[in-house]
């Protein structure tokens, strides 16, 4: 479903910043798949190349099959429908209702009025959300943001599910809400998930497959299981021991 190839992604800001340096990466059909590591280890500048948020320095990026650095036009439209994006912080519309946060990204590929009535409201349901739809952001818990957030990315009913820290602000109960709701929508709408994440917890909680990013470079690569038992990088035993003697790895 994803395939990286040599992805290098280079900020200018005075002097050279190397974020990303020779990443491969790939992510099959039906995994959850947890890409780990401290803050600045180059995570969520990943997830963002393979969103075309950002365009890689080198390398490819190819989602389902395409090459995204090729799309233009109606190719380009269509591979953001396939890729939802839950962002840190999520990102919602402070001004717009629940309903018409999931609602905006059937407006913006312009679906029709009943039709985008329809999906919201089922994405609403899938979440749990019925009972908020008039809400608006500011009255909701983090837990409830960051389930319409979940709404609002499944709306154009994509295949790939970019997820960005989605529990950093979450207490222990909603976050393992959270995690098991991705796994329904794992599990029931077959779509593939990737999570970046600081906290060996969520990897250890729902992904099958795990990859531990440190200063720009994949160092440890497998399943979640074999990784997490027997990490053999410094930066995965650092992680996990951070994990056992419950200090915050943020």
């Amino acid at each position: 479903m994803i395939h990286v190839k040599g992805l290098t992604k280079v900020f200018q800001a005075g002097s050279e910043v190397v974020a990303l340096n020779g990443i491969d990466l790939d992510v099959e059909e039906g995994d959850i798949f947890g890409i780990i590591g401290m803050s600045g280890a180059g995570k969520s500048t990943l997830l963002r190349c393979i969103a075309l948020l950002e365009t890689p320095t080198q390398g490819s990026v190819e989602v389902d099959g395409k090459d995204i650095a090729r799309l233009r036009g109606r190719e380009l439209i269509e591979h953001r429908k396939r890729v939802g994006v839950i962002f840190q912080g999520y990102n919602l519309l402070m001004q717009r209702s629940v309903f018409d946060n999931v609602a905006f990204p059937l407006e913006l590929s312009g679906m029709k009025k009943e039709q985008r009535r329809e999906r919201a409201a089922q994405m609403l349901e899938l979440v749990g959300l019925t009972d908020k739809a008039q809400s608006y952001p500011s009255q909701l818990s983090g837990g409830q943001k960051q389930r319409v957030a979940i709404a609002r990315a499944l709306a154009n009913g994509p295949k790939v599910l970019l997820c960005d820290e989605p529990t950093s602000a979450l207490d222990s109960f909603t976050t393992k809400s959270i995690l098991t709701l991705l796994k329904r929508i794992n599990r029931e709408l077959g779509v593939t998930i990737v999570i970046i994440t600081h906290e060996i917890g969520v990897v250890r909680a729902v992904c099958n497959k795990v990859a531990v990013i440190n200063e720009g470079r994949f160092v440890e690569t497998g399943s979640a299981q074999e990784v997490l038992l027997h990490p053999k990088h410094a930066a995965t035993r650092l992680l996990v021991g951070m994990e056992e003697g419950g200090e915050d790895n943020a």
